[in-house]
C-alpha cells in the first residue's frame, strides 16, 4: 500500500515566511489577526470563549520574521461517514492579514495542516466555508447542504400525518448534556457528515445564553418528546424519541419568531408532533429553520407547502479527502463496483492517478493501477461524493467528471448510497 506524501516545506518559496505552530502564548495575538480579518471587534467574554476553544486546536501560524500575518486552526473532531467513523481535523479562523494577500500564506497553512493530518492518520478533513470561491482550489468540495426552511405559524400547521400524541417536556438547558447527549450519539450514525458533540461542546456551542449573530433572540430553548418505553413519563437520559432547540424574539413589524437550531426524531410522527408544538407558540407567527436536511420529512408529510417553503439552499460542511485509499477502505458501500478512477489532485500527488476501486457490501479495496480509467474527476468532486451527498452522474452530466466506461457513474452512484442524506448543523 502506498501511503500519502505529505507536503515538504515549511517555508513559503516565493517570500520569507514560515509556517510553524502557535504556541498558547500566542492564541490572543492570533485571535486578533482573526478578528481584523473578519472585521469583529467581540466584548470580553466572546474573546474568552474563543481563547478557551482554541486551547483545544491546532494552532498553524505564518509568520514574516515575528509578525504573525497569517492563523489556521483545527478542531479534532470525529464526523461520521457510512458505515462508521473518522477522525476529521476541521478548519476554523481562517485569516490572513490584509497586508500579506497573494503571498501563498494560505496555501502554505493548508499544506502544514495536510501534513500534520497525514502524520496522524486522519484521511479527511472538513470547514465551513465563508466564501465559496477559496477552498475548491485546495480540493475541498461541498458534502452535505442544507435548506432553509420557513413556515407561517400564524394558524395551525397543517399535517398529511397524525402527530406522536406523548407528552412533550420542556428542559433545562443544563440538562441538554445529560439527556439529549445520549439520544445524539445513538442516532448519530444514521447520517454521514454529523460531529460528535462533547459535553463541553453542547455546553459552550448550543447552549451559551446570547446568541452571536442576534442578541433579541433569547436562550436556547429545548423541548423534548417523552420517553417511548413508558407513554406518560418524564422523558429522561437515552429516553426520548426527539428534541428541538429553538430560540424566539418578538419584533415591532412582524409577528414573533421562533428560529429552529436543531431538531431530531425517531419517526415521521415524532418530528411532527415537535414542528405542531413549534408552531404553536404563543405570540409568534413564523418558524425560520436554517440548515435542514434535505430529505427533511416535513417537506413530504406537510399539507401545504404555502405554508411550508424552502426560502434558500446552500452548501453546509465542506470535505477534503487526504487519504484517498483510507477514505475510500473506512466507509461502507451499498453496492458492488469494480471502477478504475483517474483522480486529479495537484495539492497531494500521491492521491493523484488511476486506481481500481473494488466495493462492495463487503469491504473494499483501492490499489494503483496501469488499466485504463473508467472515470476521471477532480479530487474536490470525489470529496463531494464521498458521504453520498453528491451523485457522479450529476457531476458527469455538469462536465466536472469524465465518464470513459458507460454506466461507471451509475455503478458508483449505487455503491455509494446511503439510506440518509449526510447533514450537520454543527457550524465552527
Amino acid at each position: 500500500m502506498e501511503p500519502v506524501q505529505p507536503p515538504t516545506p515549511s517555508a513559503s518559496s516565493a517570500s520569507s515566511i514560515q509556517f510553524r505552530d502557535v504556541p498558547e502564548a500566542g492564541i490572543d495575538r492570533a485571535l486578533s489577526l482573526a478578528y481584523l480579518a473578519f472585521h469583529e471587534s467581540p466584548e470580553e467574554e466572546k474573546r474568552k470563549h474563543h481563547h478557551d476553544l482554541l486551547l483545544g486546536c491546532t494552532r498553524i501560524g505564518a509568520y514574516d520574521g515575528d509578525e504573525l500575518v497569517g492563523f489556521l486552526a483545527a478542531f479534532p473532531f470525529t464526523i461520521s461517514v457510512p458505515g462508521g467513523e473518522l477522525p476529521c481535523p476541521s478548519v476554523t479562523f481562517v485569516s490572513v492579514a490584509p497586508t500579506h494577500r497573494r503571498r501563498g500564506v494560505l496555501s502554505g497553512m493548508i499544506a502544514e495542516l495536510f501534513a500534520k493530518a497525514t502524520a496522524e492518520a486522519a484521511p479527511i478533513a472538513a470547514l465551513w466555508a465563508s466564501e465559496d470561491a477559496i477552498y475548491g482550489r485546495f480540493g475541498f468540495g461541498p458534502a452535505t447542504h442544507g435548506n432553509t426552511v420557513e413556515i407561517d405559524s400564524r394558524r395551525p400547521l397543517a399535517l398529511r400525518i397524525a402527530p406522536d400524541e406523548r407528552p412533550l417536556r420542556l428542559l433545562d438547558p443544563s440538562d441538554a448534556p445529560d439527556v439529549l447527549g445520549p439520544y445524539y450519539d445513538r442516532t448519530r450514525a444514521e447520517r454521514p457528515g454529523r460531529l460528535v458533540r462533547t459535553e463541553a461542546w453542547w455546553r459552550e456551542e448550543w447552549m451559551v445564553t446570547e446568541d452571536e449573530e442576534d442578541d433579541e433572540l433569547s436562550p436556547p430553548r429545548i423541548v423534548t418528546l417523552g420517553s417511548p418505553d413508558a407513554p406518560g413519563a418524564p422523558a429522561e437520559a437515552g429516553h426520548i424519541a426527539g428534541y428541538a432547540i429553538y430560540r424566539t424574539k418578538t419584533r415591532d413589524d412582524a409577528p414573533g419568531l421562533v428560529r429552529l437550531d436543531d431538531l431530531e426524531a425517531d419517526t415521521p410522527a415524532a418530528a411532527a408532533a415537535l414542528w405542531r408544538y413549534l408552531a404553536s407558540i404563543d405570540l409568534t407567527g413564523q418558524i425560520r429553520a436554517w440548515g435542514r436536511p434535505l430529505d427533511d420529512p416535513l417537506l413530504l408529510f406537510a399539507a401545504d407547502r404555502d405554508q411550508v417553503r424552502v426560502t434558500g439552499q446552500s452548501p453546509a460542511l465542506w470535505v477534503r479527502l487526504i487519504d484517498v485509499r483510507a477514505a475510500l477502505t473506512a466507509r461502507s458501500w451499498a453496492a458492488p463496483v469494480d471502477a478504475v478512477i483517474d483522480v486529479r489532485d495537484d495539492r497531494l500527488p500521491a492521491n493523484a492517478g488511476r486506481h481500481r476501486l473494488t466495493a462492495s457490501p463487503e469491504g473494499c479495496t483501492y490499489e494503483r493501477t496501469d488499466r485504463p480509467a473508467d472515470l476521471t474527476l477532480d479530487i474536490r468532486d470525489l470529496a463531494a461524493a464521498y458521504l453520498g451527498g453528491t451523485a457522479i452522474d450529476a457531476l458527469v452530466r455538469a462536465g466536472l467528471a469524465q465518464e470513459h466506461t458507460p454506466g461507471t457513474a451509475t455503478a458508483l452512484d449505487a455503491a455509494l448510497h446511503t439510506d440518509r442524506l449526510p447533514h450537520t448543523v454543527d457550524e465552527f
